[in-house]
């Protein structure tokens, strides 16, 4: 199964390097050298990891197939994912999501749909889902208990429980 760990954000330097936005909990793990990502789009890809540092917050990689600065442009919003066997279904009930797992659920709050899940961001202080409303408009919504207190991938649903206000106030580009 495919596991995304990054998105490829801007060039850095002139040989090559890229940001990422790290979307593991283990990126020491995940970006050490000659470990190789699958890329979305495919035709980027595969990409080997020649060398990982961090810049201040920034995580930097370097591959071996990008040897400058125009290249890595290309690359620019690219997915890193990787192959694992780490999500075997064994019950455990835990409360950590991927967004493979989440993306396409519907939204509802209590019986009524309000969106589809289009995107799972994490960051520092708290993931967001970005839902996607019938009129086509992205909210941003805390990935938190008291808001989304039950995700049924088998059914096919996130339930939200959104402060009053929460949809008018979190549309992107507002």
């Amino acid at each position: 199964m495919k596991l995304q760990v990054a998105r490829i954000g801007k060039p850095h330097g002139i040989r090559g390097e890229v940001t990422v936005q790290v979307l593991t909990d283990a990126p020491g793990d995940r970006f050490v050298p000659e470990t190789e990502f699958i890329v979305e789009p495919s035709n980027l890809g595969p990409l080997t990891v020649f060398s990982a540092r961090w810049n201040k917050d920034i995580l930097l990689l370097a591959f071996d197939e990008i040897v400058d600065r125009n290249q890595a442009e290309t690359l620019r919003g690219a997915k890193l994912f990787i192959e694992t066997e780490e999500l075997a279904e064994d019950g455990d009930d835990s409360d950590a999501w991927y967004e493979h797992e989440l993306v396409g659920l519907e939204a509802r709050v209590g019986n009524e749909k309000v969106g589809t899940v289009k995107a799972l961001t994490t960051l520092p202080a708290q993931d967001l889902l970005t839902i996607e409303t019938p009129a086509g408009e992205e909210v941003l919504v805390p990935f938190v208990e008291q808001i989304v207190p039950e995700v049924n991938v088998a059914d096919g649903f996130v339930l939200l429980t959104p402060p009053d206000g929460l949809f008018e106030l979190n549309r992107e580009g507002e």
